[in-house]
């Protein structure tokens, strides 16, 4: 086994997760089985009880695992199913200790951080490295490790002390060492700044780990003279600084690190024995991908009601199934970001401006996504937002909340239940639309939702979403909630026209829901951008795509296939291939550092671009430098 630590330094934030999979993206172009590993070292025992405006959204594993969303990038990128032992936090290796303490396995020694804690978490990533990701159960050959935060962090002590062990349990030729620092560029300078990086890398190496490789992120491409001083102060070889700016999509970072030979230096660290020939295909899809969304044109309008929409990781994976529907529909997604709360009546008189704002985006977009949520805060904007959808006939998608507010809605716009409410948050109303589940323990909030991959059966024939599905059975997506429909009001919603075209094996759970004589007004009890990948987005969230773009009808007419106008293939042989990207490395002639990467690729940009969208400053799909912190308290 062979591994590789991703370290960051100055800051958080600051891309290491995007790295990390794009590094295994290029080693499983070469053929080589990769998992990963993301720590974290915060005392929680997993991300299932954070407010989003913490560190993102929540990502769910198969196995029900409440994660870190940097193994959701890992999912996409490699196309691999992770397990709940893949994210390492303190609290689980605590836990974990004292467990054996309680039983005795430490025969009356004092129990330490060293080298009892150490020793946990190296023997965690050595069982976890072992355990097969791939649909074909092979045994990984690689396993990159991120470790989260920031080198001198006090909580990541112990697991910078684990690794300087690890390294001489498994052999100094069996992992390397990343780093990934920023390199500022003040603007009353206008030059770039080594010394954040020389401190780092001075005090990783205090702590007896070494750099091999030293990315550096910046905002605009550093110049060969930054690079060579970094080499000479950090200690490791000119081809070994990987320069890192600030790209137009996620999907060009690869790309990136590939034309500065990345594998051909892992392969040598590591003996890892690849091809030296890359041939012509090699990272063809990655290729295609960054280019459709670099010469993309014609866009397509999507206004996303949410509640934490301050901070765009907060709805990650959302954000990613649009985007990947999008690329499959040939469209760029100019994305809307609307704060529920926003949309309600109160805001009218308290908050006239944002109001009106929020209402004339929402009137705008082409389509609506309204996703999951917990709490009372934003539920009546996103019941608004549902009635909006369904009288006005705009393609809207609910996902888990989303499911939810549209079944409220009904019941009191159509129904004329004009109490009806969720349990969540009225608990003592007589008319609840939503309840909560049985076997949920309101005394635990941590790991008690219904979690991970579970079946829904479809119902009918005769439903949109079962033909994006393939016309198949049965579909098994990721859940993640407390609350469900209302058996006892199922059937008059039905009666009413509201449709429930799916549901659980055992027919009690209402999973998928459909609106008839409606372009396109759909909801899910489930998640499915947990599942999405770029080259094969979530069938609902494409339907949305198709649907705002006025091709659904035609898309399900041809059997779920693109006219020949619209298939990614054909639109991709217009679109011109970068010429440095279309040459084996191997036949290229001898180019300087500076040469290979020089800013007019159209993979490497001096600016920032990609998508619209309000949720930030910057581009939904760029690779951020700041440390977002703020708080939200639902």
């Amino acid at each position: 086994m062979k591994y590789i630590l991703v370290t960051g330094g100055v800051i958080s934030g600051i891309g290491k997760g995007v790295i990390a999979s794009s590094i295994g993206t290029i080693l499983k172009h070469c053929g080589l089985h990769v998992t990963s590993i993301k720590i974290d070292p915060y005392i929680n025992i997993d991300a299932g009880t954070f407010s989003p405006y913490e560190h993102g959204e929540v990502f769910v594993l198969d196995d029900g695992g409440e994660v870190d969303l940097d193994l959701g990038n890992y999912e996409r990128f490699l196309d691999v199913t992770l397990h709940r032992d893949n994210n390492i936090t303190t609290g689980k290796i605590y836990q974990s200790v004292i467990s054996k303490e309680r039983r005795g396995d430490y025969l009356g020694k004092t129990v330490q951080v060293v080298p009892h804690i150490t020793d946990a978490i190296q023997e965690w990533v050595e069982t976890v490295a072992q355990r097969p990701v791939d649909g074909d159960q092979a045994d990984p050959e690689v396993c990159i490790i991120e470790l989260g935060g920031t080198i001198g962090d006090i909580e990541g002590m112990p697991f910078v002390e684990a690794f300087r062990q690890f390294q001489f349990r498994v052999k100094r030729e069996n992992i390397c060492v990343v780093h990934v620092s920023l390199v500022p560029q003040p603007s009353s300078t206008g030059e770039h700044k080594t010394k954040p990086t020389q401190a780092s890398v001075r005090e990783l190496r205090g702590l007896g780990l070494a750099p091999d490789f030293i990315v550096c992120r910046s905002e605009k491409p550093i110049d060969e003279a930054v690079r060579q001083k970094i080499s000479n102060f950090c200690h490791v070889a000119p081809e070994q600084v990987i320069c890192l700016h600030d790209a137009s999509s996620i999907y060009a970072v690869p790309l990136m690190l590939e034309e500065q030979q990345l594998s051909h230096l892992l392969s040598d660290r590591l003996s890892l024995n690849l091809d030296t020939h890359r041939p012509r295909n090699f990272m063809k899809k990655w290729r295609d991908l960054s280019t459709k969304h670099e010469y993309m044109h014609n866009s397509v309008t999507i206004a996303l009601v949410g509640k934490y929409t301050q901070l765009e990781d907060s709805y990650a994976s959302v954000i990613k199934s649009l985007q990947h529907a999008a690329l499959a529909c040939n469209r760029k997604l100019d994305l809307k970001c609307v704060e529920a709360e926003d949309l309600e009546e109160e805001a009218r008189a308290a908050r006239p401006v944002k109001y009106y704002e929020a209402w004339q985006n929402v009137c705008k977009s082409n389509g609506i996504i309204v996703p999951g949520g917990f709490g009372q805060r934003g539920l009546e904007g996103k019941v608004a937002v549902c009635k909006w959808a369904r009288t006005m006939k705009k393609p809207m998608l609910g996902v888990c909340l989303g499911l939810q507010a549209a079944v409220i809605e009904y019941a009191r716009n159509v129904l004329g239940m004009t109490e009806s409410t969720s349990q969540e948050v009225s608990p003592e109303s007589t008319c609840h639309a939503i309840i909560e589940m049985p076997e949920h323990n309101p005394g635990q909030l941590g790991g008690t939702m219904r979690l991970g991959k579970r079946q829904t059966v479809f119902k009918t024939h005769d439903s949109k979403l079962r033909q994006l599905y393939g016309n198949v059975d049965y579909v098994e997506e990721r859940h993640r909630h407390r609350y469900e429909v209302n058996p006892q009001m199922v059937s008059d919603l039905e009666q009413a026209g509201l449709k429930f075209v799916g549901q659980d094996v055992d027919g009690e759970r209402m999973e998928i829901m459909e609106l008839e004589n409606h372009p396109y007004y759909v909801a899910c009890q489930y998640h499915p951008e947990y599942l999405t990948r770029p080259l094969k987005p979530s069938p609902p969230y494409l339907g949305l795509i198709l649907a705002s773009c006025g091709k659904l009808e035609q898309y399900l007419s041809r059997g779920c296939r693109m006219s020949p106008t619209e298939s990614p293939e054909s639109s991709d042989e217009e679109l011109p291939m970068p010429p440095h990207l279309l040459v084996n490395q191997s036949d290229k002639p001898s180019m300087s550092p500076s040469t290979r990467r020089s800013p007019t690729s159209p993979y490497i940009k001096s600016s920032v671009e990609g998508p619209s969208n309000s949720c930030s400053s910057l581009s939904t799909s760029s690779v951020h430098l700041e440390d977002n912190t703020s708080k939200d308290s639902n």
